[in-house]
Parts: C-alpha cells; structure tokens; sequence
C-alpha cells in the first residue's frame, strides 16, 4: 500500500519557486493515484485568492494547477482559517479548499505518513 503524503504550501503565490514546487510534487504524486493531500499555511493561503493577476508580474497564473487537481484525483485541499483571516481572506474568496483551525491542522498532519513543507 502506498504511503500517504501531505504537502505543506506556505509561499505566496509569486515570491518565489516554493508555491509551483508544491504543487507539481501534488500532480505528480496524483497522476501515481498516491494518497495525498495540500495544506495551504501561512502565505500559502494567499494562493487561493481569486482573481489573480499573474500578468503584472510576468509569472504563469498557478490558478490552472489548482483547478487541475481533481483531474489528478486529489481532493484533500485544506486552508488555516487562522492564516486566511490574518491576511484578509474570508471563505468567499478561496477556491475549493476546506478551513482548519490550528487544532485540527496538527490532527490532520498526524494522518499522514509522509509530510514535507515548501
């Protein structure tokens, strides 16, 4: 039985390779049916935002990875509520992705095998 893996995202979207790496290292382990899951901390959060300009800064819009991830089978997407709320997102403004309070992060980590942090 393959190991479960969860990836913690905690870049912003355009402050560098972490956001992208995370989430080819989650369409790669979802194209080999690897249970995984993406957990969006901190900065992380600031990739579900909607409406993102990747344009401005001449970066390639990550939106379209996002979206492509049912498309590989993964659908454990979750967000620190407390994270979304410092940086001024309200649940509105997300993609499909589940809020967690702190508590329930250090619970959901300890469901996974394998962690890795970008």
């Amino acid at each position: 039985m393959a190991k479960s893996l969860l990836i913690i995202s905690r870049q912003s979207p355009w402050s560098g390779p972490g956001a992208r790496e995370a989430l080819d290292i989650v369409l790669a382990g979802g194209a080999f049916d690897l249970p995984i899951g993406l957990l969006f901390l901190d900065d992380g959060v600031l990739q579900l935002s909607v409406g993102q300009n990747a344009k401005a800064l001449q970066q390639k819009d990550l939106s379209a990875n996002l979206q492509a991830l049912p498309m590989f089978g993964v659908e454990e997407l979750f967000y620190c509520a407390d994270s979304a709320s410092t940086r001024g997102l309200d649940k509105l403004s997300l993609e499909e992705a589940q809020p967690l309070a702190a508590e329930q992060i250090t619970a959901l980590i300890d469901r996974y095998d394998q962690v890795i942090t970008l």
